[in-house]
């Protein structure tokens, strides 16, 4: 084990890339891996119980962190869960396996992003997993992440009753599975990030807890990094607090950043890799000038239809059932601006409405995909301890309000398909006195949520606003990538675990050879 504190790679968080990225540059022996994660050890059982992940909100293991007052939220700030332990939010998520749609891969590589296509990323995606399904094109068996596909046999009455409803509309044949060659117009059984025993498979314990035994493996948890040190242009280290007491580390080959969508834009700039202006403003001198820092934020956003039921309440699950679509105005670019989740109770339904969100209900939730709205995270001060300035501009666009608007129309045709006659009882939310577009946007804006779905903010590309090129080195600077959430050019259609994993995957790739995939 390597004794000093010099490394061949320094990762940054230890979250969905940040584990893959640890785990699959250590199997080369002869490097020396540091991984320094600001969160602790997942070893708390209601991690690894898979159907306790919403006790994980605002616990410990999250960072909590909240918007700033949106502006057209009517001042709302917006909770913005981010997992603060190793597996990162994928320790403390809802456990989809959803990787989008193939136009979204496509989109990347259009923008300039060489390798970054369909045909591309997929065998990173296959690298990764270990399928319970059968075998085709689409998946692979072999890999450390399992991933369970969820079917009708393990289905409730409801969620049987919204794939038929789907049918009855008029779409398609149901998606069997939306990892696949089809993902849109016909309802589907999601794939599930459990693990056999029915415990979570998180990055952590798919991918770091093998690599553990590897002498040329160090974790560093409860660390908090609070820059990336420089000589020059060249980023030659990290510093990071730990047990109250400032660490150096030094790189010799590369410092990786993994901290996210919120933390990496925010490191980077602590570090003086940002707009001039904003850096002066905080006492930070400027390294490399880099405008996107920070810039294009993108979320999803999700709004409840929630409904009283005629039978008995029933056990909330893991991996609901899904559709996705697009409305008549999606430009078609990426893949479908509208994902529909389906939940068995009535958790996502206000409780200003809905009452008891214990009570017998069922909720259809639209979900925003593709936002045109971009925001911006930002610093809040030159203290590391601090948490930055996340300020999403939900909403800013109205054709956003529109969508979600839509969403609740098509999720009420839904519930009234002869499928749900046995359930359904009545509307609790929006309610039946929100009928025109005027009142339906009100309770978009009083209510809407976000999926936890951050990305953008170090993006991909090649233009005066990118902070990364197609290999992941942040502009201007050496010796310094960021692999993560962070680094989409545009936000995927759909749950962006699985495209994380898979960027964790291919970015391992570029630093192993040197800055082109295998």
């Amino acid at each position: 084990m390597n004794s000093t504190n010099e490394f061949d790679y320094i990762i940054v968080g230890g979250g969905s890339a940040g584990c893959v990225v640890a785990s699959r540059l250590s199997e080369d022996t002869a490097v020396n891996v540091l991984l320094i994660e600001a969160g602790a050890w997942d070893d708390a059982p209601g991690i690894h119980d898979a159907g306790r992940f919403r006790e994980l909100w605002g616990s410990e293991y999250d960072w909590s962190y909240t918007t700033t007052a949106q502006q057209h939220l009517g001042g709302r700030a917006v909770p913005c869960p981010r997992g603060r332990v190793l597996g990162g939010s994928g320790s403390i998520n809802g456990m989809l396996y959803v990787r989008g749609n193939p136009r979204d891969f496509d989109h990347w590589q259009s923008l300039g992003n060489k390798g970054w296509g369909y045909r591309d990323v997929l065998p990173y995606f296959l690298k990764s997993e270990h399928y319970d399904g059968p075998g085709s094109e689409h998946h692979a068996h072999d890999g450390p992440l399992a991933v369970r596909q969820k079917s009708a046999e393990d289905s409730t009455g409801t969620e049987l009753a919204f794939v038929e409803a789907v049918a009855q509309f008029g779409f398609d044949e149901p998606v069997m599975d939306f990892n696949g060659e089809r993902q849109e117009n016909g309802a589907g059984f999601h794939q599930v990030t459990v693990s056999p025993d029915g415990t979570r498979a998180s990055t952590s314990t798919a991918f770091l807890r093998a690599a553990l035994g590897r002498p040329n493996l160090r974790v560093a948890t409860d660390a908090l990094t609070t820059r990336v040190c420089f000589d020059g242009s060249r980023a030659r280290g990290v510093q990071y607090s730990r047990e109250g007491q400032m660490h150096e580390a030094v790189a010799r080959a590369e410092v990786v950043l993994c901290a996210g969508a919120i933390d990496s834009p925010k490191l980077l700039m602590l570090s003086g890799v940002g707009r001039p202006d904003a850096l002066r403003e905080h006492g930070i001198d400027c390294v490399a000038d880099l405008p996107g820092v920070g810039r294009h934020l993108q979320d999803h956003l999700i709004t409840g239809v929630a409904y009283a039921s005629r039978t008995p309440a029933e056990e909330a699950a893991v991996g609901e059932v899904g559709l996705f679509l697009s409305t008549p105005w999606d430009t078609g670019v990426a893949g479908p601006d509208l994902q529909f989740h389906f939940f068995r109770d009535l958790h996502l339904g206000p409780a200003s409405l809905v009452g008891d969100p214990g009570a017998p209900g069922f909720t259809i939730a639209p979900t925003l995909l593709q936002p045109r709205s971009e925001g911006q995270v930002t610093l809040r001060s030159a203290d590391p301890r601090d948490p930055a300035r996340i300020d999403p501009r939900f909403l800013a666009d109205e054709d956003d309000a529109r969508a979600l608007a839509f969403g609740i129309r098509m999720a009420r045709e839904l519930a009234h398909m002869p499928a749900f006659t046995p359930f359904r009882g009545p509307e609790l939310a929006p309610g039946p006195d929100a009928v025109t577009s005027t009142e339906l946007k009100e309770y978009i804006i009083n209510h809407v949520e976000t999926v936890f779905h951050p990305v953008g903010t170090c993006a991909m590309g090649h233009h005066s606003e990118s902070v990364v090129d197609d290999q992941l080195r942040v502009h201007g600077v050496e010796g310094l990538r960021v692999i993560d959430a962070s680094v989409m050019p545009r936000i995927v259609s759909a749950n962006t675990h699985a495209a994380t994993i898979m960027i964790g995957e291919l970015g391992a790739d570029l630093v192993r050879n040197g800055g082109r995939a295998a």
